[in-house]
């Protein structure tokens, strides 16, 4: 047990006004967490959606909870787990005591755990479990640019704990916007198959549209557009049911945000007794 019967847990996310997907593993690990009964309390907060960030503060009764543990679900360090949710919780560092005697506790973001390296691996063997890793080169893919720098960093960081592990031909981490590119895949790999996995909290347009297009993916069963425009979106999740997507002559694997992995509700509670010690 991480807790005990007076402790609450927290999980902080972003969120979206327009994709409820954004969402959607937040919510699942809170409720799985929740479901393990850890602690007196588990609950969720967000940037962009209900329940806010700002009201989170209110979501633990201080008579029964005298500590909240506080886990970002961000893959990096950034301005969101620096400055947005410190200010939006008046968190004033690792630890903060309310004036109703309540202990906060400011967890490391859940991209920092030492599991997400294994995660990577198994969401790799789980999209491609018949590739063999000496004939696959692996992809990590983040956003990139100077907006997401700490997230760049993480997957640079998580490749090269995998390629140092030596269970692919080829780990590589590439980026939406800045190079290496995740447009120039082909360039960039040799082997006879590609894994792919973006590393996002959720799935989104960035993982339904946007790398799909930058990898060269045309969803099967997409209906006829008009000739110069580009195809429509498939449904959502459709994208990763289509594996593997063969292009010029190599097979192409599309795994799902790193994020919607179910592991991520053991990172969430390995972080929270990490701040307990």
């Amino acid at each position: 047990m991480i807790v005990n019967e007076r402790a609450g847990l927290l999980i902080v996310a972003h969120g979206s006004t327009v994709n409820p997907d954004s969402s959607a593993p937040t919510l699942a690990h809170t409720a799985e967490i929740r479901r393990r009964k850890i602690c007196a309390a588990v609950e969720c907060a967000f940037w962009k959606e209900e329940p806010s960030l700002r009201d989170a503060i209110f979501l633990f009764d201080a008579r029964s909870i005298r500590e909240v543990y506080v886990v970002p679900n961000f893959i990096s360090e950034g301005y969101f787990t620096q400055t947005v949710v410190p200010r939006e919780l008046h968190l004033n560092g690792r630890v903060t005591k309310r004036s109703n005697g309540q202990i906060w506790r400011y967890c490391e973001p859940v991209g920092n755990h030492a599991l997400m390296t294994e995660l990577l691996l198994k969401r790799a063997s789980d999209v491609a479990p018949d590739a063999a890793p000496a004939e696959t080169s692996l992809l990590i893919v983040a956003h990139g640019t100077d907006l997401n720098e700490n997230s760049a960093v993480a997957a640079k960081r998580e490749a090269e704990k995998i390629r140092a592990l030596g269970r692919y031909a080829a780990v590589l981490n590439v980026y939406m916007e800045e190079p290496p590119l995740v447009s120039d895949w082909c360039k960039l790999t040799e082997t006879s198959n590609v894994v792919v996995v973006p590393f996002f909290i959720s799935d989104g347009l960035h993982s339904y549209q946007d790398i799909p297009r930058l990898l060269g993916i045309v969803a099967a069963g997409s209906v006829d557009h008009e000739p110069g425009t580009a195809p429509p979106p498939a449904a959502p999740g459709e994208i990763f049911r289509q594996n593997p997507y063969s292009i010029e002559g190599r097979k192409l694997f599309y795994a799902p945000s790193i994020g919607t992995d179910p592991g991520f509700a053991d990172i969430i509670i390995q972080q929270a007794f990490s701040a307990k010690n």
